[in-house]
């Protein structure tokens, strides 16, 4: 007997009335219109069953630190980082993963089971590092937590910032990080790309750096992190988040840049609720968008996903762990409203935010881990364009969280008595 059987759900990819069978927390079988005993039965109603939702960039230990110790009053991307530099010697291990906690809660019930969470390395003392290794530890039953060893105030420009970053690799952080844009000069951020990759391919460990979040158009340390990648055989394991820069950047050098990036196998990820947001900050009218080039980077072949990069902290007042609400800024930011540019923006939530952080067991075909996402919504772009309520939330046979109906009751005469904001199909 089965432990779980889904019936008459919706997949991404279109197909309907399909069936998915779940035994031991994985899925057996996917198939139209399966009939087995099960221990328990959810009937999907013809709805979309996605794959959970994936966040390959944010930062953790800062979420829902909005306010301490003051409001970033500009907005700005600097003023955010010194805000963060006044908020460190206020830290505790305990606020830390306590905020930390609450912030999975939210992810959970949005679907949202994988998160890569960059963690600031500058300082000696390791506090948020140690703080996020517990979290980690605490949701590991329900939720893949990867860090990334983070020296937000640059690897060569902070004392120690080398040491410290190999400290947190060797208490069991999972990715080697960088920002180079933020070293003193533009040839060391080149050698912290250098180095940082070197020590990756030392211990076989990803790289996934912050990389020219800028409006600089000579910010091109993308350039040098794809060469790295080529050069030290890490295609596959390296990410470049953010590539701001590339939005500024002039067509003729991009044309060279993208057919390096994709020989080397480094993936993008872009922020786009929060590279609205900092970006373009020096402009007047035209103000630049400041995201980077997605549907040029996913024509040229790279592998491009979103992250949701902040929520409530000192760079960003907004968010709810929603990635869908990310993916729904950037189909608008980057133009993407055709039909397949909103599907390639849902996969930029699910499978290719996955495939960045190498996530095993992931999707909804046999073998699978059966986690998943029951959505109000019929396919992808209707997720995306409802920021469809999770109604229920899987993870390996197991429910973990449930919402009821986003339905609106209405008293109007001669009209239905209610409305989910979903047109009749033709």
């Amino acid at each position: 007997m089965l432990d779980l059987l889904v019936t008459h759900a919706t997949l991404p990819d279109g197909a309907s009335d399909m069936s998915i069978a779940v035994q031991d927390g994985r899925i057996v079988e996917v198939a139209p219109g399966l009939q087995a005993p099960a221990h328990q039965t959810l009937d999907a109603g013809g709805l979309l069953v996605s794959p959970p939702f994936v966040d390959p960039h944010f930062h953790m230990d800062a979420a829902l630190s909005r306010g301490l110790p003051r409001i970033n009053q500009s907005g700005t991307l600097l003023e955010g980082i010194a805000l963060w530099g006044e908020l460190k010697p206020l830290l505790t291990a305990e606020a830390l993963v306590e905020r930390a906690l609450a912030y999975c809660d939210w992810a959970v019930a949005r679907g949202l089971l994988a998160i890569r969470s960059h963690v600031d390395t500058s300082d000696p003392s390791l506090l948020p590092v140690q703080a996020m290794l517990e979290v980690r530890r605490r949701v590991a039953p329900y939720l893949d937590l990867q860090l990334v060893a983070f020296p937000q105030d640059g690897v060569l420009r902070s004392a120690g910032g080398l040491a410290n970053l190999q400290r947190a690799l060797d208490l069991g952080v999972d990715v080697v990080g960088g920002i180079p844009h933020f070293e003193r000069t533009m040839a060391e951020g080149a050698a912290s790309v250098k180095l940082l990759c070197e020590l990756a391919a030392e211990r076989g460990l990803p790289v996934d750096m912050h990389c020219d979040e800028s409006d600089d158009p000579l910010s091109r340390h993308i350039e040098t992190l794809a060469c790295e990648a080529l050069r030290l055989g890490l295609s596959g394991r390296v990410t470049g988040s953010h590539c701001t820069s590339m939005h500024s950047m002039d067509n003729y050098y991009v044309s060279k840049l993208l057919p390096l990036i994709a020989e080397s196998g480094v993936s993008v990820v872009a922020n786009p609720l929060i590279n609205i947001t900092l970006q373009g900050r020096h402009d007047s009218y035209p103000k630049r968008r400041g995201m980077t080039r997605v549907p040029e980077l996913l024509a040229a072949g790279v592998t491009v996903a979103f992250g949701h990069d902040c929520v409530m902290d000192p760079w960003y007042g907004m968010g709810s762990g929603d990635m869908l609400e990310v993916a729904h800024m950037a189909l608008h930011v980057a133009q993407m409203t055709g039909e397949a540019g909103m599907a390639q923006c849902f996969d930029a939530v699910t499978t290719s935010a996955a495939r960045v952080m190498g996530l095993r067991g992931y999707g909804l075909a046999p073998g699978c881990d059966a986690s998943f996402v029951l959505l109000q919504a019929r396919d992808p772009v209707e997720a995306i364009r409802l920021r469809a309520t999770r109604l229920k939330v899987v993870r390996k046979g197991r429910v973990l969280a449930e919402s009821p109906p986003a339905t609106a009751r209405l008293h109007l005469p001669d009209r239905p008595d209610a409305t989910a904001f979903m047109p009749a199909r033709r």
